[in-house]
């Protein structure tokens, strides 16, 4: 006959079950994490969202890396990007630069070679799934300093030269490594060793993915993108005063005629008409964080007729700079 078992075997038997069950689920998972497709981009939103509450820029503990958030979609906003690399994880974000204009989304990257003006909107969000992009400042000596180690090739040093602005979709390994650097976010006490590991990775997916010529182009000395280059840092640290074409191409080792050709092949704009850009963005914000008056707002980024500087504003933006501003600070035009 049988016997039933007592309490104890009876105990034994279900904690085996539940050994037994906590197995097969254990398994279960791991099936499902080899099987299911990975999707950084849920969790890089999913951290962004966190530590970026509201709308707007978020600086971090980690030096250069700031976290961008808007719930709303956006009418046409002016201003300068500084080389960079952001990705977008959620949202979708127009950019004009010059005549050109890029589009990008989920899962691509912009890369920003040198300062350039921009015009963005945001566009496709909601509260509920708002606009979330992560920026990474791009560091020249550090850029320079993986460069003397990895080598460089002489054809993208010699290449005519391209956009300093361009979108890509973000490969596995660089979408891999963002997330490894948003992730030390968690844990602070980690970012003085592993950030500067982790940046240095994305730098190399970088200069090896199919933008390396743009950061090549640009680090090197000898290219006419690097001069390019320091004819822009020249015109953004003077662009008030009247702008010499000779003295400008004199200052960035070129002709009067090579400056306007790669000018325009890097920037998609003249000098001239960059060194604009940069005049009527600063007096747009003049008149609206410093609420200067037209006039004043005009000489200050140096123009001496204020008829040419409505005309030139109103070019650009559509309207001119009084009916802009009153437009902004109108309480009916930010409902």
């Amino acid at each position: 006959m049988y016997d039933s078992p007592n309490l104890d075997e009876r105990r034994s038997f279900e904690t085996m079950d539940e050994d037994l069950d906590r197995s097969r689920q254990i398994l279960k998972n791991n099936w499902l994490r080899m099987t299911l497709p990975f999707n950084p981009n849920q969790e890089l939103a999913s951290i962004i969202a966190r530590f970026a509450t509201g709308d707007g820029e978020h600086h971090t503990p980690i030096e250069g890396l700031n976290l961008y958030r808007q719930s709303a979609a956006t009418v046409w906003q002016h201003g300068a990007y500084r080389p960079c690399f952001a990705i977008v994880v959620q949202g979708h974000k127009t950019l004009t630069v010059g005549a050109d204009t890029y589009h990008y989304g989920v899962g691509e990257y912009i890369l920003t070679a040198l300062d350039l003006p921009v015009s963005t909107q945001v566009t496709n969000v909601g509260s509920e799934t708002p606009y979330l992009c992560f920026g990474m400042a791009l560091d020249s000596e550090r850029l320079k300093e993986l460069l003397s180690r990895v080598g460089i090739p002489r054809e993208a040093v010699t290449a005519e030269p391209v956009r300093g602005l361009a979108v890509n979709p973000a490969s596995p390994e660089l979408l891999d490594a963002s997330l490894r650097l948003l992730r030390l976010l968690d844990r602070p006490e980690d970012i003085p060793a592993m950030a500067p590991l982790i940046e240095q990775e994305i730098l190399y997916r970088l200069l090896t993915g199919p933008n390396g010529p743009r950061l090549l182009q640009v680090a090197m000395a000898e290219s006419q993108s690097n001069r390019v280059a320091r004819a822009i840092a020249w015109i953004r640290g003077n662009f008030t005063q009247p702008l010499r074409i000779e003295e400008l191409a004199e200052r960035a080792g070129m002709s009067v005629s090579s400056l306007h050709h790669h000018f325009k092949a890097v920037t998609a704009m003249t000098p001239i008409q960059y060194q604009k850009q940069l005049r009527l963005h600063e007096a747009r914000r003049l008149m609206i964080v410093e609420q200067l008056d037209v006039g004043s707002a005009g000489h200050r980024v140096g123009y001496q007729s204020p008829s040419q500087f409505s005309r030139e504003y109103s070019r650009l933006y559509g309207l001119s700079p009084l009916r802009d501003v009153e437009g902004i600070r109108s309480p009916v035009a930010a409902e």
